[in-house]
């Protein structure tokens, strides 16, 4: 996902609202920004051309920030949300969306939970109330929870029976072991088991406060029309902090083997990569797109096309407050194992020993630019860069800063930032009938 910016703005030297801080225009031209006397942050931009509107939620706790004990509360409370208020049950949420032709959902990531709306214009005003009253008011009614237990349950068990999901989580668990960021966002069957309504209950009191929300919006608004469609949303209530995070330590597991009656072997690789606010960023997702981020990208390239030895093949990077991870994945015939090892052994050492060439650091960067051009033609779009850049870097940075700062990474720096990561110690998890393919991927996990 693309982030854009804000320039920074004097907040405290803005007039005092009534019911707000500050209410600021920022130097995008149509982005604004609003932080509320509770403490919630609202960030608009308005696209007159649209014809719909976009409004989430987004807050900045996630799975890494729950004890082991209820592992799988962020996700089980993004479930729960939707399932009703004290004035709303779940069926009437859902008329009230599809009345009106809208979408909502909701999504949970190691660092911050989102929930959003897309609705018509005339719809901003109801579709910002509904979703204040999802957030802020859950009924958590017992057999609904219950409920909802087993539809996650189930979800849990068509993850591990998809063998390109499995992989990933279990090279997450390899790249960070022992700590939340390992863990699978869904919890485990144990932990969502035994989950009570007061354990999400009083994970939602703790950290659903108005310090950690952000309410972002774009189409055809005005910014002032969230603003007033909020209300008194969270008001009275504390401020609530921030989750205080534990940053992973630097050791990981070198190689998990998952064995599965199934048609292929599926591998990850994976390396500690760059946390949110590092400046080498840029240079790494240029890297990213050399190796395996797009079609003219070397693994894709001489794994798929050239030997056809994988339908899917990519690489790619994830970012948090204080750690980050690049991965690779690739699925095949256990016949074709070793040969998939060895081919992307040498395409890694290639890419570590020689870096880039010119040809590829201009397709790079013209993809970056372009792609994220492409990414911002609807509401939806434009509404997840302001949530997730606010809740997670604190800021948004402009759409023109971000495009410079992607065309001034040079080959330099791509080189520096190559070496900083894949010379580093990787892990490598593999799902599938390994039989004789275990002691290839016990070699390769060495080299």
């Amino acid at each position: 996902m693309v982030a854009a910016t804000v320039a920074t703005v004097d907040v405290e030297a803005a007039t005092v609202a009534a019911e707000s801080v500050s209410a600021v225009s920022v130097n995008d031209t149509e982005i604004e920004r609003t932080e509320l006397a509770s403490g919630v942050r609202v960030i608009t931009e308005r696209m007159p051309e649209a014809r719909s509107v976009s409004v989430g939620m987004w807050f900045a706790v996630g799975s890494r920030d729950e004890p082991a004990s209820i592992a799988g509360a962020s996700h089980f409370l993004e479930h729960l949300l939707f399932k009703g208020t004290e004035e709303r049950s779940a069926r009437s949420i859902a008329t009230a969306v599809d009345a009106v032709g809208g979408e909502m959902n909701a999504y949970t990531s190691r660092e911050h939970t989102a929930y959003y709306l897309r609705l018509p214009v005339s719809e901003l005003e109801a579709g910002v109330e509904l979703l204040a009253d999802v957030v802020s008011e859950p009924a958590f009614r017992s057999t609904e929870l219950d409920a909802e237990r087993e539809v996650i349950i189930e979800e849990l068990l068509m993850s591990e029976d998809t063998p390109d999901d499995l992989v990933l989580t279990a090279l997450y668990e390899s790249l960070y072991p022992g700590h939340p960021l390992g863990r699978e966002t869904l919890g485990d069957h144990d932990t969502v088991a035994a989950m009570t309504r007061d354990d999400v209950a009083s994970f939602h009191a703790q950290w659903y406060r108005p310090s950690n929300l952000v309410v972002a919006a774009a189409g055809a608004l005005e910014h002032q029309q969230v603003v007033d469609a909020l209300g008194p949303l969270f008001s009275g209530t504390e401020s609530g902090v921030a989750p205080v995070r534990e940053t992973p330590e630097a050791h990981l597991q070198s190689l998990v083997q998952i064995d599965r009656p199934i048609e292929q072997v599926h591998v990850a690789i994976g390396w500690r990569g760059l946390p949110l606010a590092d400046e080498d960023r840029y240079a790494m997702w240029v890297a990213n797109h050399v190796l395996g981020g797009g079609m003219s990208s070397r693994l894709f390239q001489e794994i798929r096309e050239s030997r056809g030895l994988a339908y899917s093949v990519f690489s790619s990077p994830s970012s948090y407050s204080d750690a980050g991870s690049l991965i690779v994945y690739a699925g095949t015939a256990l016949a074709r194992l070793e040969e998939l090892l060895s081919v992307t052994d040498d395409v890694l050492a290639t890419f570590l020993a020689d870096g880039i060439t010119d040809e590829e650091h201009a397709i790079a960067l013209g993809y970056l630019e372009g792609s994220m051009l492409l990414g911002l033609e609807d509401s939806g779009s434009r509404m997840a860069r302001l949530g997730t850049g606010l809740v997670t870097r604190y800021d948004i940075t402009s759409i023109d800063e971000h495009i410079s700062r992607i065309r001034a990474v040079t080959t330099d720096e791509v080189h520096s930032v190559i070496a900083r990561v894949f010379g580093s110690p990787r892990a490598v998890s593999a799902v599938g009938p390994l039989g004789d393919g275990s002691a290839a991927l016990e070699r390769f996990a060495c080299g």
